[in-house]
């Protein structure tokens, strides 16, 4: 799973504004779906495989930030390079996985100068 950084501003708070926070669940399934060109269903794999989590509304409907759609858009390009969805989340996972080692690498030695 990748963890959503940063505050999520909730409607009426006084958090950062909605529309410049790209944790802010701001999509529904349909409008993310069309957005990036694939299906409900893709999305919904998504987070099965528990790479995006989304926000759920007081319906219980999905609710995804532009951040979890840089995500998913990141899995449809593999995807669409013949990568199984199963692969390719985890795949993207580990990137992850290595982009924040190396921070804290860069940090520590930085740290240490």
């Amino acid at each position: 799973m990748i963890p959503d950084q940063g505050t999520t501003a909730e409607p009426g708070s006084d958090g950062p504004d909605k529309f410049d926070d790209e944790h802010y669940p701001a999509y529904t399934m349909g409008r993310a779906a069309a957005m990036l060109g694939t299906t409900q269903g893709f999305l919904r794999s998504l987070d099965e495989a528990k790479l995006i989590e989304p926000q759920r509304s007081t319906g219980g409907h999905r609710r995804y930030s532009r951040h979890q759609l840089r995500i998913a858009a990141r899995v449809r390009e593999l995807v669409d390079q013949g990568t199984a969805v199963d692969a390719a989340c985890r795949i993207i996972s580990l990137e992850d996985q290595l982009h924040e080692a190396q921070q804290l690498n860069n940090n520590l030695q930085k740290s240490s100068d």
